[in-house]
């Protein structure tokens, strides 16, 4: 151990990297085996609650699926779902794959709003509660004798440092829908506690772009304390703060976060369900407003090309050999992970730094 020991400090010396593992991963690691220690605790009588609802919807889902179709069929077979779809009922084809026609979410969700089939919502409705149920049966069988569940933090399984947890996955639980937030209510206060609290960074991923690439629009922004969105869209479409329409702010929101991922105009496109060419024009609208985060994105993949490696604000470094691979795929990939990787492994840094000052702080308050 030793022996090793001596190796992994040189190698932590010529990567500059032991500050981080002193200052910041070390002492982590000790908040995060006191929060899989303490754990969370569970109403077992809100979760059954829920399950026997989740239940009784599955079961009308599966039945007003069956009559809108006039015969049984297994919601969970791809196979026979093609059949319905595409034979009997004669709808859109979507995307060809190896056993026919995909019958994956988006795809159905697409088709639904195409044809708005009563088939297809019922199945749609009927996978959604299917995977809720699936998701408490998962969180019922972790409930340990305590009455709470003890998840496990790993910190070095992302590359960019953010943790994740496993055994079960706490960090998945959903809130779009009424439903998914229902299933947070079964995570309650338990005794010796006040309350539960939430602390999260307001578009933490956003004020680090901001920030590295020195953006004064942005910046600016963000010290007046506006709705970044708003305020870009407003530069953007030309228009008023207060004339940006929810439509509007939703696109520069996609676009604003996805530029941080190195989304392409196809793939911009894609998630707004607009052309090409209408995702093009917006994100060079965009690129002619704010050059500086343009000129922040295409120098942190030359500089990471020159370096073989990126490095957040904390000195992570993520090495990128394939940066100049001669496999073009394999040199696309890499460019994208070189631009968000600066972006998701500073948001992850920070957020571990916000831990460590939560964490003493209410220990110090007792």
């Amino acid at each position: 151990m030793h022996t090793l020991s001596k190796h992994f400090e040189s190698e932590l010396a010529e990567r500059k990297a032991e500050a981080l593992l002193t200052t910041l991963e070390l002492p982590v690691a000790r908040v995060l085996a006191q929060m899989e220690l303490s754990g969370i605790a569970i109403s077992t009588e809100r979760l059954n609650e829920q399950l026997a609802d989740l239940a009784k919807v599955i079961d009308n889902a599966q039945e007003q699926a069956f009559a809108a179709i006039g015969h049984e069929v297994n919601l969970g077979s791809p196979k026979q779902l093609q059949t319905v779809l595409f034979e009997e009922l004669g709808l859109p084809k979507t995307k060809k794959i190896k056993s026919g026609y995909t019958t994956d979410a988006a795809s159905l969700k697409a088709l639904l709003e195409k044809t708005g089939h009563e088939f297809l919502v019922q199945l749609m409705a009927h996978r959604e509660s299917s995977k809720l149920a699936q998701m408490l049966e998962t969180l019922k069988k972790s409930v340990a004798e305590d009455g709470r569940i003890h998840t496990t933090y790993a910190q070095n399984v992302a590359a960019t440092g953010r943790i994740s947890s496993n055994n079960p996955n706490l960090q998945n639980i959903p809130v779009r829908s009424e439903e998914g937030r229902r299933v947070r209510g079964i995570f309650v206060v338990s005794e010796g506690y006040e309350c539960l609290l939430s602390a999260d960074y307001s578009q933490i991923e956003m004020r680090i772009m901001a920030h590295l690439s020195g953006d004064e629009g942005l910046i600016q922004a963000y010290k007046d304390g506006e709705d970044l969105h708003r305020y870009v869209g407003s530069h953007i479409f030309n228009v008023a703060p207060e004339d940006v329409t929810s439509a509007m702010r939703s696109k520069v929101k996609a676009m604003s976060y996805g530029l941080a991922y190195g989304l392409t105009s196809f793939g911009l496109s894609k998630q707004l369900e607009i052309s090409v060419d209408e995702a093009r024009t917006l994100m060079k609208d965009y690129f002619d407003r704010f050059g500086a985060v343009r000129d922040y994105l295409r120098g942190v993949v030359e500089q990471a090309r020159i370096d073989g490696y990126t490095a957040t604000i904390e000195g992570r470094r993520r090495y990128l050999p394939d940066l100049t691979s001669t496999d073009r795929q394999h040199r696309e990939i890499a460019e994208r992970i070189a631009l968000n990787s600066p972006i998701q492994g500073s948001a992850a840094d920070l957020m571990k730094r916000a831990m460590l000052g939560v964490s003493a702080e209410l220990t110090s308050q007792g």
